[in-house]
């Protein structure tokens, strides 16, 4: 029998809870075992495709595609209805109701929440998620992130982490994580043994977090040991190395035989499962990042993360042949009897604790039109700009500038701050709405005269191919006196819009002289420098004297910082990371 204890938290079960999930894997065939520790990510919500992934692959779980709730409803509905053990059905909701689906309330990001300082709105992001995703089928929930950000190179959570002190991130957290369960959701905090320290991704490199023993502790341990005495009921683990533990349970092993949590028996079992205590669910995190799919060969990557204590595999590459690795490694022994036990026991008595096993396959779901009354909800929508209002942080503030009014700065010249766009990045921002424009909109609708700059080599990359080298040749070389800006210009604000989707997150400047694309005219212009994504743009413009974090580039986000620039409400963020960057010029 399994030494998982299920009267224990974080499943808290009854002996008929603990018999129903006995009695199930009693009367599973090894097919439906080794199909119970998969993740699907499906491809299609049709039936047809639904159903033929439950019959031929017996999944435990799964996490979708986005879709508007209406479509996600559905999809959820087949499933649990067809499924013959109750799935376990994710959403990533980092950030609200629109990680369960596209038309779902966003509260806010975690660093701007991390910014308002105060609980509440954790909670409120983790109760918004839990009652639009709940209503929808969803039953589990890659969330809250509790990574701790410590460098801020860092491309993947810069703005998906509440703080950089583990006090906060802890106390933000548990908010989180009270709100979401109110609804019936378990929470799966991300990402184990913790991201925030290397300046890599995990999706396209190995990525350590290379804290000592003793400096893990007073950190990412002090998160996840508080989560886990408060009955946390499932951890994702990253592809993240964590040398000095590894070590430490492992004293033989060399540097070259390290391997990252979700494939490390000393990371997963010794660490967590032993030194920590946690009796809940191990996930891991996709399967088709780098830090994990170059580590080893796939055929062995599989059973090998089971074996080291992961109880769920999350997605399949090839479904017919990822099964087969996983079901070769039972067979061959990597996976023991007694391991496979363990985490079926632990997705089971997930599930029981969620109460699925004691619901009718057609009533786990709510009723369709009373679920989708709970999708954007007034008052849940208006929370957004009450975050935003909270959030907004004025990180340097060395100039006399403020109020900002049309009768001082009547006329506004607003710069466009780009990154190095990758094909992800365009993809994920194409089609909506660009701050800037939502930002002139604002100003132009509060007697502001503003226009904005276009490069010129944007105009030049318009021309023929042949002609674009003399022209920026011609640009390169141009000057041009002051006057034109100081004339012409009583504010100029730059907008940095750089996020996810590239190796950094940094700004690329073109390669002109005394062009507006550079802040270099501070001592010129008032100028005000904003960023509406990553919070850690003041390393690459030092010499800006006001410079404002508002963490994302929304509508209401944006109507909150015309307001404040203007005097009609106060910057009340407090800033959530260390947004000077560790350097002096940026204090200046």
């Amino acid at each position: 029998m399994s030494k998982v204890d299920l009267k224990a938290k974080p499943y808290n079960l009854s002996d008929e809870d603990i018999k129903w999930v006995q009695d199930t894997i009693a009367s599973m065939t090894i097919e439906e075992k080794i199909g119970q520790l998969f993740v699907n990510m499906g491809s299609s919500r049709t039936e047809e495709y639904l159903t033929g992934m439950l019959n031929n692959y017996h999944i435990g779980a799964v996490r979708y595609n986005p879709g508007k709730a209406e479509e996600v409803y559905d999809q959820n509905k087949i499933l649990q209805e067809n499924s013959k053990i109750p799935l376990l059905i994710a959403a990533n909701t980092e950030a609200g109701g629109n990680g369960a689906c596209v038309d779902g309330t966003e509260v806010g990001l975690e660093v701007k929440i991390g910014a308002t300082n105060d609980a509440k709105w954790a909670y409120e992001m983790g109760r918004v998620s839990g009652v639009e995703a709940s209503a929808i089928g969803c039953n589990w929930s890659f969330a809250p992130i509790v990574d701790i950000n410590r460098n801020w190179r860092n491309p993947i959570i810069s703005n998906r982490c509440f703080s950089n002190d583990p006090d906060v991130v802890l106390e933000m957290s548990l908010a989180y994580m009270k709100g979401i369960q109110e609804s019936g959701i378990a929470p799966a905090a991300k990402h184990f043994p913790g991201d925030g320290i290397d300046e890599r991704d995990q999706h396209l490199s190995f990525a350590p977090n290379h804290l000592s023993c003793e400096e893990w502790d007073a950190t990412f341990g002090k998160v996840y040991q508080g989560l886990i005495d408060a009955g946390l009921p499932s951890i994702m683990a990253g592809h993240i190395h964590q040398p000095a533990y590894s070590k430490f349970f492992n004293p033989e092993l060399k540097d070259e035989d390290l391997l990252p949590a979700t494939l490390s028996k000393e990371l997963i079992t010794d660490l967590l499962r032993g030194k920590l205590g946690f009796n809940g669910v191990v996930v891991t995190d996709a399967s088709h990042m780098v830090a994990m799919t170059s580590a080893m060969k796939r055929s062995d990557m599989l059973p090998t993360a089971i074996a080291a204590g992961c109880d769920l595999f999350l997605f399949f590459n090839d479904p017919d042949e990822d099964f087969g690795y996983m079901m070769d490694g039972y067979k061959n022994g990597v996976i023991t009897e007694e391991r496979l036990e363990a985490a079926l026991t632990r997705i089971l008595g997930l599930k029981a604790s969620l109460g699925l096993h004691k619901k009718a396959k057609t009533e786990i779901m709510m009723p369709k039109e009373e679920a989708m009354k709970q999708i954007g909800r007034p008052e849940n929508v208006a929370l957004f700009k009450e975050v935003a209002d909270h959030a907004i942080t004025l990180v340097k503030d060395k100039q006399d500038i403020w109020p900002v009014t049309p009768e001082k700065y009547k006329r506004v010249l607003l710069v466009n701050v780009k990154g190095s766009e990758s094909a992800f990045g365009k993809l994920i921002s194409g089609g909506k709405a660009k701050p800037v424009d939502m930002l002139k909109d604002e100003l132009e609708a509060k007697g502001f005269e503003v226009e904005i700059y276009e490069s010129p080599i944007e105009k030049i990359f318009k021309l023929p191919e042949e002609e674009q080298m003399k022209h920026i040749m011609s640009a390169y070389a141009a000057k041009r006196p002051i006057k034109e800006l100081t004339d012409k210009y009583d504010l100029i604000i730059n907008v940095a819009n750089v996020g996810m989707g590239d190796v950094v997150q940094r700004m690329v400047w073109n390669a002109l002289k005394g062009t507006p694309d550079i802040p270099f005219y501070i001592h010129e212009v008032p100028t005000i420098f904003v960023s509406v994504n990553s919070p850690f743009h003041l390393a690459d413009v030092p010499q800006v004297k006001t410079y404002i974090n508002a963490y994302d580039g929304k509508k209401g986000t944006l109507e909150a910082l015309v307001e404040k620039m203007m005097g009609e409400s106060a910057f009340k963020g407090v800033d959530p990371v260390d947004a000077y960057c560790g350097l002096l010029d940026t204090r200046i």
